[in-house]
């Protein structure tokens, strides 16, 4: 079944658009991290009067109407919305205009999104309705727009776009995942563009309390929210959800050559792998962690010197923050001492199954202006945690390769690396 394939293609990020607690859009994310901005707030989407948890990175100021043709407002979850205008700059910023496409182009255009919530919200929200007696103001279409899977139909039908339309859903690790995955469709001729990414509002009454039964959020930090994502922090005591959407535009080197793309940066490596060990738990000693970064290394065909940023998982967690530590020493040895790290969860908290592609927003900062973002609220750095973890304030770094590490439910690791071409 696979005599067809071509010699494996060069794949690249041609286009990038986002919208996320610290800024809407490429420039304002870069704008925000740069300045150690912190997009944590007082929830205002739903009632937290009585919750013991307040504060997340949440997105205040995003018209999510203007993307929607009113009689479909009542129908999608918020996911939607925000996934159409990170995609619609992408492309705008890929030069791609969907309309002006033939269809030969069009059926060779896919969507593959990384989401751990989806439609979860707004499933709450339809549920609210129907058992509060208020079944007439539920959607019909309650079903289709709670599933994972209609978030890339959405995209694919806005834009017209006739390719491959999937999601992957594997918790934190969703858009790592999702983004390797699209890649390889390139790389392998199946598909000549891709929008990959992720997306993910996990802010409903349910959800937020289902993550209080954990223990995973902090409580401390409701009345100082901005102080309150703390990463390798000796007095972290949890992470804070946040939401957004994370897209870029994806295609071979060279196509985006042929026809005279901006490229900012070339997917180098994947790696994937499962401790198989714990629904929520890492095991203590990181090792498969550590192997999934060594697999997107080896990928690369990058020896762990070459490596100059790693942007890091980074939840605020007592057990991860200490055990992903562990891993990256694990993997780059000796080197680790010189490599500057950041956890860009600090600034816009954990978006969930968005976060690798939050990340790897956050690379090409570094690799396009040179520029590490900060791991902010980090005064007083764990013992167990001693990387540098680029403290508070920005750092100049000539980058020409950065290693994006995601931990996930499910005991799930997976790692990027991208580079200049």
């Amino acid at each position: 079944m696979f005599k067809d394939l071509k010699i494996p293609s060069r794949v690249v990020i041609s286009g990038f658009g986002c919208v996320t607690p610290i800024g809407i859009g490429k420039t304002a994310y870069w704008e925000g991290l740069s300045s150690g901005k912190s997009g944590i707030r007082r929830i205002e989407s739903f009632d937290v009067s009585d919750s013991a948890v307040k504060i997340a990175g949440e997105i205040p100021d995003f018209d999510w109407k203007s993307e929607l043709d009113p009689k479909d407002r009542k129908h999608v979850p918020r996911t939607v919305p925000l996934a159409l205008r990170a995609a619609r700059e992408a492309l705008e910023d890929g030069g791609i205009f969907p309309e002006t496409l033939d269809m030969d182009v069009r059926q060779q255009f896919g969507v593959v999104l990384g989401t751990g919530g989806g439609g979860l919200s707004f499933t709450e929200k339809q549920y609210d309705l129907w058992f509060s007696g208020n079944k007439n103001k539920a959607s019909i279409y309650t079903i289709p727009s709670s599933t994972h899977g209609g978030l890339s139909s959405e995209l694919s039908m806005a834009f017209g776009l006739h390719g491959l339309s999937h999601i992957v859903s594997t918790g934190c690790t969703s858009s790592t995942d999702a983004i390797g995955y699209a890649a390889q469709h390139i790389a392998l001729g199946k598909q000549k563009f891709m929008l990959a990414g992720g997306v993910d509002s996990p802010l409903a009454r349910g959800i937020l309390e289902g993550f209080n039964v954990m223990t995973v959020l902090t409580r401390d930090w409701n009345d100082q929210p901005k102080r309150a994502s703390r990463p390798f922090s000796k007095d972290r005591s949890g992470m804070v959800v946040g939401e957004g959407a994370w897209i870029f535009l994806l295609e071979s080197l060279e196509n985006a050559e042929n026809r005279r793309a901006k490229i900012y940066a070339e997917i180098k490596g994947y790696g994937s792998t499962c401790d198989a060990y714990h629904r929520v738990r890492l095991e203590e000693n990181g090792v498969e962690p550590a192997r999934a970064m060594n697999l997107a290394l080896s990928d690369a065909e990058l020896s762990p010197e070459e490596i100059d940023h790693v942007n890091l998982h980074g939840t605020s967690t007592q057990l991860n923050d200490r055990i992903e530590t562990v891993a990256v020493k694990n993997v780059f040895n000796s080197h680790s001492k010189y490599l500057k790290t950041s956890a860009t969860k600090s600034q816009i908290g954990h978006p969930q199954g968005a976060s690798g592609a939050a990340g790897i927003g956050s690379a090409l900062l570094a690799l396009q202006k040179g520029i590490i973002a900060p791991t902010i609220n980090l005064d007083e750095p764990d013992e167990d945690c001693d990387l540098d973890y680029t403290a508070n304030f920005a750092a100049k770094l000539e980058v020409r390769n950065v290693l994006c590490n995601c931990i996930g439910f499910g005991s799930k690791n997976s790692a990027l690396v991208v580079g200049m071409v």
